[in-house]
C-alpha cells in the first residue's frame, strides 16, 4: 500500500458530521461508515476513481467484488433484477445483515470495479441508523467493503478502522460500535433459487424461515461474491481452532464457563449473539500482544456458524 498521505477527519454522528460525510463521498473520497456488521471503506460506487482508491487504500485484490450499500429496495430494483425470492428476503431482513447477489439491470450506472467484472452484484441496505442517514443524505449507491487493510481483521470500532487505515482515507464517521459484529449473510440465486454464500449476521435457521436454501456447493475455484477468500479476517499471530488446553506461548480466547482461566473471552456465559458481537474486537485485543492464539470451540449453530467460519479463514494458511 502507498505512504499516508491525507489527515484521516473524525466525524460526529450528528448532521454536521453526517452533510461533512456525504459532501466527502460527492468529491470521490473515501469514508469509513458505520453499520451493525462493521464499519465499512465507503467511496461512490458509480465513481471508477473512488471505487479504485478503495482497493488501493485497502491493498484488495481486483478480482474481489464490492457489495453496494443503498437506502431502499427501490434503489436495489435499479441496479439488479432481483428474483422473487430476493424479494421475500429483502421484506424479511432489510434493513439488515444480508446481501443479496442478483444479475445486474441494463443501465445500472455502477464503475465497472464494484463488480469485479462480473454480470452479478452484491446489494444491502443496512440497519445502523447513522448508515441510513448518510445514504439518505448521499443519494446515491455507495461501495463499502470493510473498513481494513485487506485480509486482516474486520473493524467494529472507529479505533479498529485507523489502526489499519490513519492517513488512507479522508474520514471516519464515528458510530459507535457496530452490534452484531460479523459481516452479512451473503445469498446468491441459481436459477432464482437461493444459496447461501458466506454465513454471517443472519442464520441459517432465521433464513430458513423465509424461504429453502439450496444445498451448499463446492466453493468456486473463482471468486463468484465478496467475502469468498479462504484466508481472511486474520491477526497477524497465527490461530489455532479448537482448543482446549492451550500452549504455554498461546493467547487462549474462551468461550463459555468451561474457560474461566482464559485471559480473553468471546462470551463467558456461552452467548452466540455476544461471541458474534465480541468476536474482531477480541481478535484485536489478542492480536496486540504479539503472540500465537488459541480459540475454545464454539457451536456450529446459529450464529456459531457465521462465527466459525470467520475463525477458520483467520487460521487459514497465509497467501505467500
Amino acid at each position: 500500500m502507498k505512504e499516508a498521505v491525507q489527515k484521516t477527519e473524525i466525524l460526529g454522528a450528528q448532521p454536521d458530521g453526517i452533510a461533512r460525510a456525504a459532501r466527502l463521498l460527492a468529491a470521490g473520497k473515501l469514508v469509513a461508515i458505520p453499520t451493525e456488521t462493521v464499519y465499512g471503506l465507503a467511496g461512490d460506487a458509480r465513481n471508477p476513481g473512488a471505487v479504485a482508491a478503495i482497493f488501493a487504500a485497502k491493498g484488495r485484490p481486483s478480482f474481489n467484488p464490492l457489495i453496494v450499500h443503498l437506502a431502499s429496495l427501490a434503489a436495489a430494483e435499479h441496479l439488479a433484477l432481483l428474483p422473487d425470492t430476493a424479494r421475500l428476503l429483502a421484506q424479511a431482513f432489510w434493513p439488515g445483515a444480508l446481501t443479496l447477489v442478483a444479475p445486474l439491470r441494463a443501465g445500472h450506472g455502477l464503475a465497472p470495479a464494484v463488480t469485479a467484472g462480473l454480470q452479478t452484484v452484491a446489494l444491502r441496505i443496512p440497519a445502523h441508523p447513522v448508515a441510513q442517514a448518510l445514504l439518505s443524505e448521499f443519494g446515491g449507491p455507495v461501495a463499502a467493503p470493510s473498513a481494513n487493510p485487506s485480509g486482516r481483521i474486520s473493524p467494529t470500532t472507529p479505533a479498529h478502522v485507523l489502526s489499519g487505515l490513519a492517513g488512507r482515507i479522508a474520514a471516519v464517521l464515528d458510530g459507535g460500535t457496530c452490534a452484531v459484529g460479523v459481516e452479512s449473510t451473503i445469498i446468491g440465486f441459481d436459477a432464482g433459487q437461493p444459496v447461501l454464500l458466506r454465513e454471517g449476521g443472519i442464520s441459517r435457521e432465521d433464513i430458513a424461515q423465509v424461504c429453502t436454501l439450496s444445498p451448499a456447493r463446492p466453493a468456486p475455484q473463482n471468486i463468484t461474491a465478496p467475502g469468498q477468500l479462504a484466508s481472511h479476517y486474520a491477526p497477524r499471530a497465527q490461530v489455532r481452532l479448537n482448543i482446549s488446553a492451550p500452549m504455554d506461548d498461546e493467547i487462549w480466547i474462551g468461550f463459555g464457563p468451561d474457560c474461566e482461566s482464559a485471559p480473553l473471552t468471546l462470551s463467558a456465559t456461552g452467548d452466540l449473539t455476544e461471541a458474534a458481537a465480541r468476536l474482531f474486537a477480541v481478535l484485536h485485543d489478542a492480536d496486540s500482544l504479539g503472540r500465537p492464539i488459541a480459540v475454545a470451540p464454539v457451536p456450529e449453530q446459529g450464529l456459531g456458524a457465521a462465527i466459525n467460519d470467520r475463525l477458520r479463514r483467520a487460521a487459514a494458511p497465509r497467501p505467500e
